[in-house]
Order: C-alpha cells, then structure tokens, then sequence
C-alpha cells in the first residue's frame, strides 16, 4: 500500500519544511472506518454524516499543525500504521521532538494509532485512542502493546466503551502519562462522528503535553 508524504493536503503541505521549528506541535489524526468506504458527504444510517473537516477545523484553530487524508477501502490497520510510523520519523528527523507529536484515532483510526504506537515503540509520543478497544482485543489482537504518553477516551452507550487498562497493564513499554475519560453523551458510537467539545478539548490538551484532562 502507497501512503503519501503528501497527506498534509493543505494544512501542512511540506512535511519536512514543517518540522524545523522545534516548538511546532503536529497531529496526525485518522478517522473512523465509515469514512473510508463512503464520500464526505454520505449518510451514516444511524449516525448521519462524519464531520471530517470540521474536525481537523478544529484542531487548526488551536494552533496545531495537523497531518491528515481521508482513507479509501478498507485498508490494513497494521500497514496503514507502517506509514505513519515513516512520517513520524522524518518529523523527528528534522527537529520536531517526539513530545510534541501526538496520534489520535476514532474507531478503525484508533486501531491503527494502536498499531503506530506499538511500531513506534517510543515513549515520548502522545497518543489518543478513541472508542476503539473491546474486551476481547486482548486476544484477538494479542501483538499490540501500548507505548507512549497515552489518553484513551470511550463513551458510556458505545459498544466500544470500555477501558482499555487491561491493556495499559500489559504493555511492556514505559508509560509515562496514562489517562481514560469515560463520556456519557448517550450517543453510542456516534459521538466520533462531530466534533464534539467532549472529546475534541481533551485531545487538544493531551497534543499540548497538558496530561491532567478530565
């Protein structure tokens, strides 16, 4: 699978160029499963549409430098994941420290920021899993193992609304900030697909080495 070093499209449009600030905080950020098979503007049938660009809107306003595409077919998390890990290295090759780095996921997208921390395998970046672990991962997705500064945010009424601390707790690599909000939106697995202030602020402040969110 080919994976742009283009993926900025328009909000960061020279990779490289971009890390030679070393006070620039970038966030590359991977959306949920719905979108890679449907248009941006298609109809979720339950939840309605994925609010894509209003999402990266809102991490820009916040000064972020945001690194993004929208996926097309059902990729494969863990080699999707392998292209994020080159471009986290090519930022950190040219300046950018790893602190200031932060991966979020929503669903399928957490998965794969999953698979980036676990390939990464460094404990200085932050990640932000959102509604995206089951009990039952931990046997059916026995390789990943969580490394980083790590924030994971599940809604009450999601299917997908469970901690993730079974898996914190057996991940062999040091952990310096972990973090759960557990929501309570009534929204089931829908709240991903807006913006919403809920979990949109404690990703913001997790991106700016804030680990105190609530």
């Amino acid at each position: 699978m080919k994976i742009s070093l283009l993926i900025g499209i328009l909000f960061c449009s020279n990779l490289f160029a971009c890390g030679n600030k070393n006070d620039d905080r970038f966030v590359f950020f991977l959306h949920n499963r719905f979108l890679e098979e449907h248009g941006l503007n298609e109809l979720h049938p339950e939840f309605g549409r994925t609010e894509y660009n209003e999402i990266i809107a809102e991490f820009k306003k916040s000064g972020l430098k945001v690194i993004s595409e929208k996926r097309s077919g059902n990729v494969n998390a863990r080699e999707y994941a392998i292209g994020i890990v080159t471009q986290i290295d090519s930022l950190i090759k040219n300046g950018t420290e790893p602190k200031n780095i932060t991966v979020v996921g929503t669903s399928k997208g957490g998965y794969i920021a999953q698979y980036v921390s676990t390939l990464a395998n460094n404990h200085d970046l932050n990640f932000v899993f959102i509604a995206s672990f089951r009990n039952s991962d931990i046997q059916n997705i026995p390789e990943i193992n969580f490394c980083g500064n790590i924030l994971t945010i599940y809604e009450k009424s999601d299917p997908f609304g469970v901690s993730s601390f079974e898996r914190k707790k057996i991940s062999n690599c040091e952990i310096k900030h972990f973090k759960e909000i557990e929501l309570n939106t009534g929204m089931g697995h829908g709240f991903l697909f807006k913006p919403l202030k809920d979990w949109i602020e404690p990703s913001i402040k997790w991106a700016n080495g804030n680990y105190n969110v609530e």
